[in-house]
């Protein structure tokens, strides 16, 4: 074939903008809300590209659906407590991204860039924990910065993160991970192939994964992103089966523990686009051989118990209390505002010095 000057066409190498998956779910969710009746359609162009372009969340998310945002587009309230709010929660999430989420990256680049097949058992556990960290405060940083600047202007976007490695199976774990792209696909693909409402169980497990297939498809065109999807929707499958029921059994520290291992597992295949080299990763991962040489960065493993931390506070009453106190409370009293205010601007310096004096700041979402 390249002897006649053709060649294969690499459809993985597609350029596409950024974030361009959350504007096409953007668009579509304003055409199908339009055409179920569930909200009119906007009077003014402008308020139409306010929708589809403008938000802080369209490259990283979360989802804001048409029906959900409709009204705060012509109807916005202006209110100095909001945007001191907006600002705390801009703070918590610029925290997560640069202080948590980039060291945790800078780690996982070190073990995943490197040549795999030389990776040693404890290497390549610490890169697979220091990636699922990444992953998960990155976005959930990204998602609080963009629910923090929509508060300042005076939307309310929903939330998209409900500390998902508390999760005691998949199931719940799809419940409270990317919140906004589960019910997007609950409530525009799933339950228009049936949902629930089939005539048969097999039907409806195979309603599951095209679902996950296409969750998969939607982070790349790339064929670990669709393994990937197979992967989460097999276990869905299972809870439904029978895994839930034997999980529940377990008690909630040991199902926890399988459910955050399992998704390990499938942050493998998500971070690695070739398939021989995500063979070559989960062989390393149980090899057990050479496992007390590995190599860390500076500030690894005291960010690495911070990031275990604030995954896993809310499996606790207290913890739980805490994270209502922060992300759903509305009303602060004068010395609240002031302690927060000082915690917000301190924690916001922090990060502006790592971002200045550090060249390393990677963007996840390029790829999706």
């Amino acid at each position: 074939m390249h002897s006649v000057g053709i060649s294969q066409v690499e459809w993985t190498s597609v350029a596409l903008p950024i974030g361009i998956s959350f504007y096409t779910f953007q668009t579509i969710t304003y055409s199908i809300d339009v055409y179920r009746k569930i909200h009119p359609p906007l009077e003014k162009v402008s308020d139409y590209l306010l929708y589809i372009m403008s938000f802080p969340q369209m490259i990283a998310g979360p989802i804001v659906r048409f029906n959900s945002i409709a009204s705060q587009i012509t109807n916005r309230r202006d209110h100095v407590d909001d945007r001191l709010i907006g600002f705390y929660r801009f703070s918590i999430g610029l925290a997560k991204k640069v202080l948590i989420a980039n060291v945790m990256a800078e780690q996982a680049d070190l073990v995943f860039n490197n040549e795999l097949s030389g990776v040693s058992t404890s290497t390549a556990w610490i890169g697979i924990l220091a990636y699922t960290f990444q992953i998960y405060f990155d976005f959930s940083g990204y998602s609080d910065m963009a629910i923090g600047l929509g508060k300042m202007m005076g939307f309310t976007f929903p939330e998209n993160f409900d500390s998902p490695y508390i999760s005691r199976s998949i199931s719940e774990f799809w419940r409270r991970w990317h919140m906004t792209l589960g019910t997007f696909m609950k409530d525009y693909l799933y339950i228009p192939l049936g949902g629930n409402k089939v005539s048969s169980k097999y039907r409806l497990y195979l309603n599951l994964w095209i679902v996950f297939l296409i969750s998969g498809l939607w982070h790349g065109a790339s064929w670990n992103f669709i393994l990937w999807g197979a992967y989460h929707g097999l276990f869905l499958i299972l809870d439904r089966l029978f895994l839930i029921k034997l999980l529940n059994k377990a008690g909630r520290i040991a199902s926890t523990l399988f459910t955050f291992f399992i998704v390990m597992m499938g942050w493998v295949i998500f971070r690695l686009e070739s398939i021989d080299s995500i063979g070559i990763y989960l062989n390393h991962l149980f090899s057990f051989q050479n496992n007390l040489e590995f190599e860390t960065i500076p500030a690894f493993k005291l960010i690495l118990v911070l990031a275990l931390i604030f995954s896993f506070i809310t499996a606790f009453n207290f913890g739980k209390k805490l994270s209502q106190f922060f992300f759903e409370s509305n009303i602060y009293k004068s010395h609240q505002h002031i302690l927060f205010t000082i915690a917000s601007v301190i924690l916001y310096v922090l990060c502006i010095s790592s971002i200045t004096s550090s060249g390393f700041n990677p963007f996840i979402y390029f790829r999706f």
